[in-house]
């Protein structure tokens, strides 16, 4: 058998090209160009449109510290914080009762989110402003006894109705959470004698906030948003009170712009503080990506220190 021959020549090395022979050429993207082109070209029509527009913006500046508006964007403000904490106090209710091994309560906590998700948060403003029509006094017996009329405010059916709308869809923001949590986390509390509401509250809903707050940010602003429904069930929010003066003075776009740089704004600031929550709660979490927030104060002290 003939065996092959290797060679032992050491291997020869190459000569170095020098890189001036090579020529380097970008690569090029028509496409973006293209595209950017058309962009601009599509805002500078939309903006020579308003521009052109019999719009006087003197009033939209003007009218942005109007003592009406300013009391419209309180009562926002706190019909949205009210709503808020009436949908967080159900949702994470409704979504522990879905978790339940007792079927009765997992079934009421089921039809709850099935009626409130399957009809438009505009009806139920409606329902819950003339629920006088159906009971015409709330009563508790031994209690107390009120026309319904008098106790359903324009505040109160809006809050109930936003709240309760609010408080089925954070149930199923809180219940995803929840189920993200790892099962063995549960089993390894319960074989120390942990009890279940205790589990709950000390293992799985801690961790399970860090699922829960960019959804939650979202319906947070949701809601603020859907405050102005309740312009139709006449409580003076900041659309109703835009309202109330374009009547008079028959501005109305400038007043809907003015009622418009003011939910974003609000907007803007609610979503600065979302991200700098779900910074906070990403720390120390592998692979978390660093917002916006958290790099700015980093940077920020990196220059102090320097």
């Amino acid at each position: 058998m003939l065996e092959k021959e290797t060679t032992t020549e050491p291997a020869r090395l190459e000569t170095p090209v020098p890189a001036k022979k090579y020529t380097v050429v970008p690569l090029r993207y028509p496409w973006r160009w293209i595209t950017a082109a058309l962009v601009l070209g599509g805002l500078g029509l939309v903006g020579r449109a308003f521009l052109a527009a019999d719009i006087n913006y003197d009033v939209v500046i003007k009218y942005l510290t109007n003592a009406g508006i300013l009391t419209g964007v309180r009562n926002t403000l706190v019909l949205l914080l009210a709503a808020m904490a009436v949908g967080l106090v159900l949702g994470v209710l409704t979504a522990v009762m879905r978790q339940s091994p007792n079927p009765v309560l997992r079934w009421v906590g089921g039809a709850y989110v099935w009626l409130f998700r399957g009809t438009p948060l505009l009806v139920q403003l409606l329902i819950w402003f003339n629920l006088s029509i159906i009971f015409e006094t709330f009563t508790i017996p031994g209690l107390f006894s009120i026309p319904m009329n008098t106790l359903m405010t324009p505040f109160v059916a809006a809050l109930l109705g936003l709240g309760i709308n609010e408080g089925a869809y954070i149930s199923e923001i809180v219940r995803g959470g929840i189920l993200a949590v790892d099962h063995g986390q549960r089993e390894a509390a319960s074989a120390i004698g942990m009890s279940r509401a205790k589990t709950m509250r000390r293992i799985v809903l801690p961790q399970a906030m860090r699922v829960i707050v960019p959804p939650l940010g979202n319906e947070f602003i949701s809601c603020l948003k859907f405050t102005s429904l309740a312009y139709t069930i006449s409580y003076s929010e900041l659309l109703h009170s835009a309202n109330k003066i374009y009547t008079a003075n028959f501005k109305v776009i400038e007043l809907l712009f003015t009622a418009a740089i003011w939910y974003i704004a609000l907007t803007t600031v609610f979503s600065l503080f979302q991200q700098l929550l779900e910074d906070r709660l990403s720390r120390g979490v592998p692979g978390a990506q660093v917002g916006f927030i958290e790099r700015l104060r980093r940077n920020l002290s990196l220059r102090r220190a320097s």
